[in-house]
């Protein structure tokens, strides 16, 4: 579990979700010398609202972000994108969580879905396990750098692109089965492990 934890991390940073500052945790307290993250709050509070998560991420992907701050909500316009549909919601406050009453508001944006969008700021995942909270994270950046290409390419008149009806994104709703998160964790583990 441990090297999970560590792999999610090092995924998030060669990626590109993150650098210095995007993390993964499963909810384990380990003992330790140290300072936590100042935004422990995001997991803390993530963890108390819904006993039902075994991993969360926090990142700072740079598609998402641009989402933010453009006011374009986050549409499915690829498979991978299924999974998030009405599961992605949106926390307007702009800042750092480093309260218990910041990481409530946030974990309740969240709510039951599968991700929160923090507008210009980045992501939070909250799944069963890190692993597919790892690779929720990665395909939600995937969906927001597609939907901004595509923006891009209809000269940012978001009625032009073509997204995905209700029906066919709910025909494409198991990406994130085990089967796939394991296929795409595989993946992005070989990817986080190259040499760089």
């Amino acid at each position: 579990m441990r090297r999970d934890v560590a792999l999610a991390n090092r995924i998030l940073e060669r990626c590109g979700l993150s650098t210095v500052f995007g993390h993964a945790t499963n909810g384990a307290v380990l003992s330790g010398e140290g300072v936590p993250n100042s935004e422990l709050w995001i997991h803390a509070r993530a963890y108390a609202a819904r006993p039902d998560l075994g991993g969360v991420v926090h990142a700072h992907p740079p598609a998402c972000i641009c989402l933010t701050q453009i006011g374009q909500p986050h549409r499915i316009v690829h498979n991978q994108g299924g999974p998030f549909l009405d599961r992605v919601a949106e926390y307007e406050r702009i800042g750092l969580i480093r309260s218990r009453e910041l990481g409530d508001a946030l974990a309740r944006a969240l709510g039951s879905g599968i991700a929160v969008m923090m507008r210009g700021h980045g992501i939070t995942t909250g799944c069963a396990d890190v692993r597919t909270a790892t690779v929720a994270a990665c395909f939600l950046e995937e969906s927001a750098e597609l939907q901004l290409q595509m923006l891009a390419a209809v000269g940012g008149d978001a009625a032009r692109v073509r997204v995905f009806t209700r029906e066919e994104a709910e025909r494409v709703g198991d990406q994130l089965t085990m089967p796939i998160v394991e296929r795409a964790w595989e993946y992005y583990a070989t990817i986080a492990s190259a040499p760089s």
